[in-house]
Parts: structure tokens; C-alpha cells; sequence
């Protein structure tokens, strides 16, 4: 199993995107000393310039905060590689990409508890493994009309969701929110737990309504899911007829394996704040404070 990157001229074609578009943005990046030009793709560029909405402007605000974001957030973007700590989340959870798409064309991510025991869940670890893996999935697909997730509680308990802290939901949310370069469409979250309305209330103050307006919640497992997703594309544990849990936990680990290579090149496209035009930005400029230690939740 290799990566195999989508061939770019697919992606002009598919994105409705020009290589006089990608010239335009690639002439920009170069009279930005701080951002990594040189390890930028054209690839990147598409994918940022597509879920701009094909706005150069857009796409040059996306680019710079993204890069900055993957610089200033460390416990999800410093050093990414398939080492022993996430091995062992892969291995816990489930993120794998559905084989069939919605109506729509919208990529299907399902995301599944494989190990129930709260000792071994790190909220931060499982953020960086959901993020690599989009990360992968774009670079062999390319752009999508947009992306659908769903989150599978069932699993999950109170002492889970006891250590999840308001930096990494702060940092997580701000980043799906303002600088992932996709098209978020829809949040599907399935047998949410009777807390669930105590960790929205937390979450909220991070939240813009665009993003509150994408949730869909089912109460009921996977009855009412069929209606809206393709049910039949599921692992067959749960309701569908495709493989089970534990063929795709072993896929996407075999998957991610092979990434070496790709994230070795990825984790050069970080930001030298120091030659940065202007003002330099830290994190304190972004969330209006300074960078510090956050209570854990408390779940009644």
C-alpha cells in the first residue's frame, strides 16, 4: 500500500480551478518570506483556492492562517510521523474515509471508539490522528465538494469526556472553523451521550452559529442515519454491509505506515514567524490572551 498523490491535472479539471489561478497564488506566497513557498505544493494551493470558493484573496488569508496554525499548534502539527504514541491512537480509534460519497459528492469521514477504556484516550493525540488522516486523504482525492463526519459515541463515557480540556477545544474548533482547507458541510454525531448538552454548553463560547447549524445528532444509533448518508457504506458492526471494524482499524494503520515519506515533506511547511512582514503573530493575537493552562471539563 503507497501513497499516491491525485495527479494535479485531474484536480484542474475536477476544481474548475486554472494553472493561471495556482500561478497567481504561487507569485503571492513568493513575496511572503515567512510562509514555506519552496515546500508549498500546487496541490495545496488547489485545495486551499477550491474551499475559498476560487477567491484569491480568501485563499491568501486561508494559506497564511493555516500554516501559522500548524506552526503555533504544536501537540497536533510539531513532528508528525507514524511513531509509538499514535500508533497506539490509531489502534484505539477508528478515522477512515466511507467508500461511498453523499448525494452530493461529499466525502464521508466515520469515526469510531476501537478501545473503550478512558485510561487510553488523549484527546490531543486522537485530534492529530483525525487531522493526519484528512491530511492524507486529501493529498490521494484531492478537492471535494465538501466533507461530512461522523462521530460513533457509543463507547465513549463520562470519564472520557473528564479529560478533555478547553485549550484543545478552543485550538481544534478555531481551526475547522477558520483555516482547514475544506468544506465542512456536516457534523453527524451519533448516540450522543445524556451529557452531551453539558459539553455543548462549554464548547459554545467557540462556536460561531455557522458551524452549530452543521450539527445533526441521532439519539437512536444508526436508524435514522440512512436516510441522509449511504448506510450500506458503514463497517457491518454497526448496520452496513462493508467491512468490519477491525479490517478497516488494520487498513487505515497499514495506510498511515506508509505516510512516512508525506509527512516528512509536511512537517516542513511551517511558518519563520521571525521573517514575517509586519507584525509577527503569536498566539496571543489569535485568541486574545495569553497561551496558558485550561481546567479540564467538568462533566456533571
Amino acid at each position: 500500500m503507497v501513497l499516491k498523490e491525485i495527479p494535479i491535472q485531474e484536480e484542474y479539471e475536477k476544481g474548475n480551478v486554472s494553472p493561471q489561478d495556482v500561478e497567481k497564488l504561487r507569485q503571492w506566497l513568493k513575496t511572503q518570506p515567512h510562509l514555506p513557498e519552496k515546500h508549498i505544493t500546487d496541490l495545496d494551493i488547489i485545495l486551499a483556492y477550491h474551499s475559498s470558493n476560487r477567491s484569491i484573496e480568501v485563499a491568501k488569508q486561508l494559506m497564511d492562517l493555516n500554516y501559522s496554525l500548524r506552526t503555533l499548534f504544536m501537540a497536533y502539527f510539531q513532528e508528525r510521523s507514524f511513531d509509538t504514541t499514535i500508533k497506539r491512537t490509531f489502534r484505539n480509534t477508528l478515522f477512515v474515509p466511507l467508500p461511498e460519497r453523499t448525494k452530493d459528492g461529499c466525502v464521508v469521514m466515520y469515526c469510531h471508539c476501537v478501545n473503550g477504556d478512558p485510561n487510553e484516550f488523549d484527546v490531543a493525540h486522537s485530534i492529530k490522528a483525525f487531522l493526519m488522516s484528512i491530511d492524507v486523504l486529501q493529498y490521494e482525492t484531492g478537492t471535494w465538494p465538501g466533507l461530512e463526519v461522523v462521530i460513533n459515541f457509543d463507547g465513549y463515557t463520562t470519564g472520557h469526556m473528564a479529560k478533555i480540556d478547553l485549550r484543545n477545544v478552543q485550538q481544534i474548533l478555531y481551526y475547522l472553523q477558520e483555516a482547514i482547507p475544506l468544506k465542512l458541510k456536516k457534523l453527524h454525531l451519533l448516540n450522543a451521550p445524556s451529557y452531551f448538552d453539558r459539553l455543548m454548553t462549554i464548547m459554545k463560547p467557540f462556536v460561531k452559529n455557522e458551524m452549530i447549524s452543521l450539527l445533526e445528532f441521532y439519539t437512536d444509533g444508526f436508524k435514522n442515519i440512512g436516510k441522509l448518508l449511504p448506510l450500506e457504506a458503514f463497517p457491518k458492526d454497526v448496520g452496513g454491509n462493508y467491512k468490519t471494524v477491525a479490517e478497516l482499524n488494520e487498513e487505515v494503520f497499514k495506510k498511515l505506515e506508509t505516510a512516512q515519506t508525506f509527512f516528512a515533506e509536511e512537517n516542513k511547511k511551517r511558518v519563520v514567524e521571525s521573517l514575517r512582514p509586519g507584525k509577527v503573530k503569536s498566539y496571543a493575537d489569535i485568541f486574545g490572551g495569553v497561551e496558558g493552562s485550561f481546567k479540564k471539563l467538568e462533566i456533571d
